[in-house]
């Protein structure tokens, strides 16, 4: 079980059977005496994507979901599916985007990522908080331009779009955060 109020992003609580991940959480303050502070979350279903927006009073006890996670390796996409197989059984299974949700923008063949089983069944999969992707397709640098931090779109291999420093040039390898896209670094 674990507190309303110790809710933080990434945690699995199960709720009517299924297992929800939280997506985001703020808490707020209570603006009359007495009342209790409220935890509003946003959450998504891992089974069937759906993304609910909840809210709790603070000291409510919630029921953390009991999952397995195993090492799996991304073989594939195709269509809307995304194949894995697992390193351990050798067994395949596909998740579809949107079961994936963000996740699949970063996904590249051979990869190795962990899968979470509840009740026996893989209902999603957890990146690595930093991926290597290459460039394809950016502006290029200008010359010239403002002494302030400008970014600019960069398209990267996975087809997914992330805001680069001016300097970065197409075919270049970078460093993306999976938790919110940011791009980290240029990598050597």
């Amino acid at each position: 079980m674990v507190n309303t109020s110790n809710l933080k992003r990434g945690l699995i609580i199960e709720m009517d059977g299924a297992p929800w991940v939280v997506m985001d959480v703020a808490f707020q303050a209570p603006s009359a005496r007495g009342a209790s502070t409220l935890t509003k979350a946003k959450i998504r279903n891992l089974i069937s994507g759906a993304v609910l927006n909840k809210s709790w009073r603070g000291g409510e006890m919630l029921q953390e979901a009991d999952y397995e996670k195993r090492t799996v390796q991304f073989l594939y996409k195709s269509g809307d599916e995304f194949c894995f197989m697992d390193e351990e059984s050798y067994d395949q299974f596909s998740l579809s985007a949107e079961n994936l949700g963000d996740a699949a923008g970063y996904l590249l063949d051979g990869m190795q990522v962990r899968s979470m089983l509840f009740n026996g069944q893989v209902v999603s999969i957890e990146l690595p908080v930093t991926v290597e992707l290459l460039v394809t397709e950016t502006t290029p640098n200008l010359k010239g331009s403002t002494a302030q931090a400008q970014l600019k779109p960069a398209l990267l291999e996975t087809g997914i779009t992330v805001l680069v420093p001016p300097y970065l040039e197409t075919g270049t390898r970078i460093k993306v955060d999976t938790r919110d896209g940011r791009f980290i670094e240029r990598v050597k």
